[in-house]
């Protein structure tokens, strides 16, 4: 199984961004080391007291610079707050400073009005403009402008050993729609809606062309996005996970801070969570999944195999930076990556 991480750069109570990179730039090497395919990181508005990850090209440039071979890449940018060619642009000079090494993931996403705002952002004029701007950037990326368009003569920087992967990141079959309509990879995010996960990779899959792009995909190739917490046993990575399950719960009620404690969340939400079961129906998935390395392995076997997807790619909320690089050495352990 091909696996990945997707990081937000957690602030801790108490500490910085700073604090919040180094611990990224860490879990990153940890994520080398061990075999992960590629490390990603997120973008969110305005929490900056909580997430420090607003900036995934700045994120990216550190992140490649401080590793050698992994795939870095954003997981992702909230591309309706952006021109498509800024972005193009940006991610193509990302590929050039770390050859072959760069995935650009696109999406979208709202925060607070004030975020938005000061983004200079909105809805768009005319309905959704979604789709034409994931075109547009994948149309500048892979230089696909036909001769007659008004930016087909537009240059972006380049590297001798490819440009970067393009994909279409989401969690509805809204988003896999426009990713099989282009024939680009597309990655849902379970620990967002993971009931519709089935659904979504369905959809991906049956909308599938071949792409136009030149290096685009002539199959369909999807990941899915898993929160996980892993530890020794089942019943500690529970408590792991008690971190998530009270993060999601501020979420609903629209608190945001430093990620809780082990203790603090295990007391916020009224003791250890139950174990996640080792079999899972697609319509009984919940946002987080947590247990030890043999358990996850069957846990996320089975999740793959449900949904038809090709790679996991897994989040997690736990505070702690050095319990954090432990539950992802479990879980590298639990589908035997190295092997």
């Amino acid at each position: 199984m091909d696996l990945s991480i997707v990081d937000i750069a957690p602030v801790r109570a108490g500490e910085t961004a700073t604090d919040a990179y180094e611990d990224t730039v860490a879990l990153a090497q940890a994520a080398e080391r061990l075999g992960y395919s590629r490390f990603w990181v997120a973008e969110h508005h305005g929490l900056a007291d909580a997430i420090a990850s607003t900036t995934p090209e700045v994120l990216i440039s550190h992140l490649a610079a401080k590793t050698d071979e992994i795939r870095v890449g954003s997981g992702t940018v909230l591309l309706n707050h952006y021109s498509p060619f800024k972005v193009a642009e940006t991610f193509s000079a990302l590929d050039a400073l770390a050859p072959g090494r760069v995935d650009l993931g696109l999406g979208r996403a709202t925060g607070m009005p004030a975020v938005d705002r000061a983004l200079q952002s909105g809805p768009p004029r005319g309905g959704d403009d979604h789709p034409e701007k994931i075109e547009a950037v994948a149309s500048h990326v892979y230089d696909a402008y036909p001769e007659d368009h008004p930016y087909s003569d537009i240059v972006l920087p380049r590297s001798a050993d490819g440009i970067p992967e393009v994909w279409v990141l989401g969690s509805s079959p809204s988003s896999a729609e426009i990713a099989g309509e282009l024939g680009l990879p597309y990655a849902f995010a379970a620990f967002i809606r993971p009931t519709v996960a089935e659904r979504a990779l369905a959809t991906y899959r049956q909308s599938f062309q071949s792409s136009p792009f030149d290096g685009g995909l002539d199959e369909p190739h999807s990941m899915l996005a898993v929160n996980v917490a892993c530890a020794e046993t089942d019943h500690e990575a529970a408590r792991l996970r008690a971190s998530s399950e009270a993060a999601y719960r501020r979420m609903a009620r629209g608190a945001f801070g430093p990620p809780p404690t082990v203790e603090e969340a295990v007391d916020e939400i009224g003791g250890v969570p139950d174990p996640t079961p080792e079999s899972l129906d697609p319509s009984e998935w919940p946002r987080a999944i947590s247990g030890g390395p043999e358990t996850i392995g069957t846990l996320l076997e089975g999740m793959v195999e449900q949904v038809g997807a090709d790679e996991v790619i897994v989040q997690n909320l736990i505070e702690d930076p050095e319990d954090r690089i432990r539950s992802h050495e479990l879980i590298a352990e639990g589908v035997g990556l190295g092997e």
